[in-house]
């Protein structure tokens, strides 16, 4: 089991700190609205900023194991890591409603009412083009971090 987390440690921690991740934005978007009291706009917002610096810190210390805090390095890091968040952020924000009204949901409206799901949450709008959406901006997020955010690990 050891050697089975050592060979795939970096895969296993996005993974677990991306669960993480969106539970810190889903966090911190209710404590926005419920508690202090902001917008939906603004508490997404909000959202977003404590989930990537949430994402940012536990990628660049745990999975890609980035060790330097020298201002050039960690600002580079931070600027390349924030990019390509913002990057997948706004292919995820135009994609899911772009591919809902495609019609790609009614395939899996169908399947779900076939297997006799009674889950509102099985017929949301758009629910399973945010889903699918959601898997490739996990995808991309992994590669852009493994090839231009935290590529030079090994130098620091």
């Amino acid at each position: 089991m050891k050697n089975i987390f050592l060979k795939h440690k970096e895969i296993i921690l996005y993974v677990i700190f991306g669960v993480l991740t969106t539970l810190v934005g889903w966090g911190s978007y209710v404590a926005s609205v419920d508690f202090i009291g902001f917008s939906v706009f603004v508490s997404s917002i909000v959202s977003w900023v404590c989930g990537v610096a949430f994402a940012f810190v536990t990628n660049k210390i745990w999975v890609f194991e980035s060790r330097s805090w020298q201002p050039i390095v960690l600002g580079k890091e931070l600027v390349s890591f924030v990019s390509s968040r913002a990057i997948t952020g706004i292919l995820e924000v135009f994609g899911v409603p772009l591919l809902a009204s495609t019609g790609y949901d009614n395939i899996f409206y169908n399947i779900a009412e076939n297997l006799n799901l009674s889950f509102s949450v099985c017929y949301t709008d758009g629910i399973y083009s945010k889903l699918s959406l959601s898997v490739i901006v996990i995808i991309l997020n992994y590669v852009f971090s493994k090839l231009f955010v935290f590529k030079d690990k090994k130098e620091n």
